[in-house]
This record gives C-alpha cells, structure tokens and sequence, in this order.
C-alpha cells in the first residue's frame, strides 16, 4: 500500500467516522472495489486520458447510482487525481483503520482441505483468546502443504505444515558434515 493510498483511505475513513457511518462505506467501498477488480476493461475506460475528466466522473456516477455520496464522490476523487490505479490500497487502509477501531484482526490460514466447521471454531477460539480480539479467518487451500496449518497473523506467519517440516528436514540434512 502507498502512502497516497494510506492516507486517501485513511481520510475517508476519518469522515466515515464522524458520521458513525464506517461500516456502510466499508460495505460499499469493498463493493466498488470489486465491482471494479471485476471489470478491468470498465477500469482502464476510467483511465483513459484522451475521455475528458467530467465524462468519467459521469460514468462513475451511473454506475454506482445508490451508493452513498462519500464513496461515488471518493471514487470520483480518485478519478480526477489519475489514482484509480490505488483504490485496492484505499480500501485496505479503511479497512485497517477500521479493524484497529474496533478491535478486529484479520487472520488467513491455509490448509491442504478446507477446515471443518468444529476445526474452525477452535481455531477461531484460541485466536481470540490467545489476542483478546475479534479475529476475521480466511480460509484457503493449497494441497501443496500436505498437511498442517499455515497462519498469517498481524503480519506473523505461524507455518505448521507437513510441507515446512520436509523443508526443515531437508536443510537439517544438507547441512549434515560427514
């Protein structure tokens, strides 16, 4: 994430906030943002700099008509300082400035087979318990690990996978002197 990103998000998120408006323009910003990671033709069309500022500014209004003022005239924002480019970063610094106020962390874990509901919830569990925080899990799968967990946390990764193991073992035996 840039800095532009931190603090264009970070300034949306000030306002969103003395509004107590932080978790619908969560909402709707995470929506914009796919809505365009979706549509790449539709994002580089914002892009161009041969269509006049006013006609791009005009489609973004068409296309997220409903949306709340903040994030059309954000996202408008954006467009008219060539920085479309960093909405993905924008919403991740809402989002972090969001986690931070209400006490959420955003955990990822990575296993060979989705997690089952019980395992989750243990998960889940000990997180909390272990932060004293609301943790956000995502789960992915990579039959790569053959086994274990691999957990990203608050920019720690905790790898106890059957695949870190056979790495540990193999350099452990590399570095074997006869």
């Amino acid at each position: 994430m840039t800095e532009l990103a931190k603090r264009y998000g970070g300034s949306l998120y000030e306002l969103a906030a003395e509004e107590s408006l932080t978790e619908p323009i969560l909402q709707e910003l995470t929506l914009a943002e796919s809505s365009c990671k979706q549509e790449p033709q539709y994002l580089r069309l914002l892009q161009t700099p041969s269509i006049p500022k006013k006609e791009r500014c005009g489609l973004l209004d068409k296309a997220f008509e409903g949306m709340h003022p903040y994030v059309v005239n954000f996202l408008k924002i954006l467009c008219e300082e060539d920085l479309l480019g960093e909405l993905s970063g924008c919403l991740e610094a809402y989002r972090e400035r969001y986690n931070a106020d209400h006490g959420i962390m955003e955990a990822t874990v990575t296993s060979a087979v989705p997690l089952s509901a019980e395992e989750r919830e243990k998960l889940l569990n000990k997180l909390q318990a272990k932060t004293g925080k609301l943790i956000r899990l995502t789960e992915k799968t990579d039959p790569s690990v053959l086994g274990g967990l691999r957990l990203d946390l608050a920019g720690e990764r905790l790898d106890g996978t059957v695949q870190r193991r056979l790495e540990l073992l193999r350099d452990d035996i590399a570095n074997v002197v006869l």
